[in-house]
């Protein structure tokens, strides 16, 4: 499984990713977590808005914190 967290590198964003790292951590699913920051490679995903969540290639959550009980459903499906 391959998770990106797109965005600037703004707070909100870094709260994204580590929220996705705990969220694993308490699934006991392993996967990738990348953080993207490049623009080009944010709009290349159809995002405008940030922190978004791509888990797999598909967009799952644009400019907000998700969740972690959201972040937990979708790795476990």
């Amino acid at each position: 499984m391959e998770i990106k967290v797109l965005g600037p590198g703004c707070p909100k964003c870094d709260q994204t990713v580590n929220l996705v790292k705990e969220a694993l951590a308490e699934a006991g699913v392993e996967a990738t977590v990348e953080k993207v920051t490049d623009v080009m490679e944010i709009a290349g995903y159809g995002v405008f808005g940030t922190p978004a969540v791509v888990i797999d290639g598909e967009v799952k959550s644009v400019g907000k914190i998700p969740a972690k009980d959201n972040i937990k459903s979708w790795i476990a499906g």
